[in-house]
């Protein structure tokens, strides 16, 4: 088949990473395969050299902007539509807000003298750009737009049974067919054991105690991201255990005030921030800690969960969109969102018991490894394409 990709931009991010699994697998299984992305703007790092030497090509559409400007994303929408028109793909399938929107429209639009058959139009959701920690008439435009998108869409395929759930809830494409595809995860690396020598050369990097218990959290530096809540579970966890660390993992805008706020608590000597960390170095940075702590307020499915899951440690998050699909009594802790007090005792039951923090972490990684495997994803996305082929 021949399959064109849109996504906003190629940042470090879960949707991002799914694409770029998504589109190597699909070349490899001899597919057609254009990636059309915008530049890799903002703070969070990029992806694109990942897409650098694979089988399939990649265009940058330099208009295209995750923000909402006018201009350019008319700009946008008229040469996604003149390349789709070039490409004359049969599938074609997007990813994240501005894309999905943009990408929905220029592939519908096929159909109006331009070609015989207009492509199948597949979009991806990852998370919902509408939530309830925004203004409710942000809300109402953003779930008008998607429901005047999904009239043009053909097929879903979310990264959580609860996005799904939550996008029909909503009244966006209510009549057309959802299937699940958790976001696939390159697993060897995260599988594989880590030397302890290297493990030990990664807390020294960063200044921390051998026998120290690391809670780590892997997440941009932002707001609703949740790290102000465990700043706050800090106070009084590090009262009660002496041998306890604090790792934030990524960069973002709000990585300052987080600074500032552990230093005016007295608590500066118990965190470390590392920024931005490669890609490939997320796996050494979870099996050198002891506990993974996710408290963001609004997630597709978060990669990292599984991802500390498949490197056998357990995962503690606010019960939040997808985590409980994931997270359980069986391989971590769900605390309310916002709920510090319990997030506190959760924490503290995992700090304090060994023996649970690797009972759980195994559990976890059987739960996880075939259901994140990018060959289990591929498959369901590509059941999707031939499905919508036959029937088209």
């Amino acid at each position: 088949m021949k399959i064109v990709h849109v996504i906003t931009r190629l940042i470090l991010g879960g949707a991002q990473e799914n694409t770029l699994i998504t589109c190597k697998l699909l070349a490899e299984r001899g597919h057609d395969v254009t990636l059309v992305t915008g530049p890799a703007l903002g703070p969070e790092g990029e992806l694109f050299n990942q897409t650098k030497g694979q089988k399939y090509e990649t265009i940058v559409i330099d208009e295209m902007r995750r923000a909402i400007e006018p201009i350019k994303d008319f700009i946008s929408y008229r040469k996604l539509k003149k390349l789709l028109r070039r490409l004359q793909p049969d599938i074609v399938h997007t990813h994240s807000a501005k894309a999905g929107i943009l990408g929905r429209y220029a592939g519908a639009a096929l159909k109006d003298g331009w070609v015989l058959n207009r492509p199948a139009v597949v979009h991806g959701i990852h998370g919902l750009a509408f939530h309830p920690y925004q203004s409710p008439w942000l809300n109402r435009l953003y779930i008008a737009a998607e429901k005047a998108a999904a009239k043009r869409t053909d097929y879903f395929v979310s990264v959580a049974d609860a996005m799904t759930d939550q996008s029909k809830a909503a009244g966006i494409g209510v009549d057309k067919p959802y299937v699940t595809a958790y976001s696939a995860i390159d697993e060897d690396q995260f599988l594989t054991p880590i030397a302890v020598e290297t493990k030990t050369q990664f807390r020294c990097q960063y200044d921390i105690p051998e026998d120290a218990v690391v809670l780590v959290t892997i997440a941009r530096l932002f707001m609703l991201k949740g790290h102000d809540y465990i700043i706050e579970s800090a106070k009084e966890l590090a009262q009660r255990f002496d041998n306890v660390i604090w790792l934030f993992v990524g960069d973002g805008n709000l990585m300052d005030q987080y600074r500032q706020q552990v230093r005016d608590l007295g608590l500066a000597g118990r965190f470390r921030f590392t920024g931005l960390v490669p890609p490939d170095r997320v796996p050494l940075t979870i099996q050198a800690s002891d506990v993974l702590v996710h408290c963001s307020l609004r997630e597709g499915l978060a990669r990292t969960l599984p991802q500390a899951m498949l490197c056998g440690r357990p995962a503690i998050s606010f019960d939040v969109d997808g985590a409980r699909e994931v997270v359980n009594e069986n391989t971590g802790r769900l605390v309310p969102p916002k709920d510090v007090p319990q997030l506190i005792e959760a924490c503290a039951e995992l700090i304090a018991d060994r023996a649970l923090r690797e009972q759980l972490g195994q559990t976890g990684r059987e739960s996880v490894t075939q259901k994140f495997a990018p060959d289990t994803m591929v498959d369901a996305i590509e059941h999707v394409y031939r499905t919508l082929m036959q029937t088209g």
